[in-house]
């Protein structure tokens, strides 16, 4: 079964490129497109897409406004934003609306393509720029990185524990739960039971919000 697209932007070309890129993926069927935040809501309610491609700056009813409307109607819905903003802040309050990802309109077809099945599946999704942006850090050679997470183990807040502490370095990695699972040789459910204990400490309910929480409050350490 294909996952099924909704584009919502006010430039209609912008729109028909996305299609276009979209059209090239077997699995991935675009069902609608909308030019403003009420029309967005309303496809939407008349489609059922799996996940909707949402600009911020929309005309009549703007991004951020629609994607909290749609965590509150539609909560099954996947909100993947796609914008011109790089600001980090526009991230970490769209994600606190409901958002599953968060993309810039320059994004390669393959990143976007990419960051369509991670959110349908479950994923969380932050444009890689975006997310080293947010952490606001430069590099670190492997030994530094190594010692800063042991740092991290021991001192922080959250009480997460090394593992928990491991799980959340994956996700900001961009690994799955298998993945996950493979690199730390757990089993699925057990990588599912320290998300929901990170979870319940940070006072997050799904991976986006704990990756944006992990990353503002510099408990994960991300590649350079």
């Amino acid at each position: 079964m294909a996952i099924k697209i909704l584009v919502a932007d006010d430039h209609a070309l912008l729109r028909q490129g996305i299609k276009n890129v979209l059209a090239l993926e077997s699995d991935i069927a675009v069902v609608g497109e909308a030019g403003d935040g009420e029309e967005t809501l309303r496809k939407a309610a008349e489609l059922a897409p799996d996940i909707i491609l949402l600009d911020i700056n929309m005309p009549r009813l703007n991004g951020m406004d629609v994607t909290k409307r749609l965590r509150d109607s539609h909560p099954q819905m996947k909100v993947l934003v796609l914008t011109i903003h790089d600001d980090d802040s526009y991230v970490v309050e769209v994600i606190k609306a409901g958002a599953a990802g968060y993309l810039l309109k320059d994004v390669e077809p393959g990143m976007l393509v990419k960051a369509i099945r991670a959110v349908y599946e479950g994923e969380s999704f932050i444009y890689p720029t975006l997310a080293k942006k947010l952490l606001g850090g430069a590099g670190r050679d492997e030994r530094k990185k190594q010692e800063s997470f042991a740092l991290l183990a021991r001192r922080n807040e959250e009480r997460l524990t090394y593992r928990e502490l491991e799980v959340l370095q994956l996700i900001a990695q961009g690994l799955s739960n298998s993945e996950i699972a493979q690199k730390l040789y757990l089993s699925e459910k057990t990588v599912k039971n320290h998300l929901t204990n990170i979870f319940r400490k940070i006072n997050v309910t799904d991976r986006t919000q704990a990756l944006v929480y992990a990353i503002k409050h510099k408990i994960v350490i991300l590649e350079e």
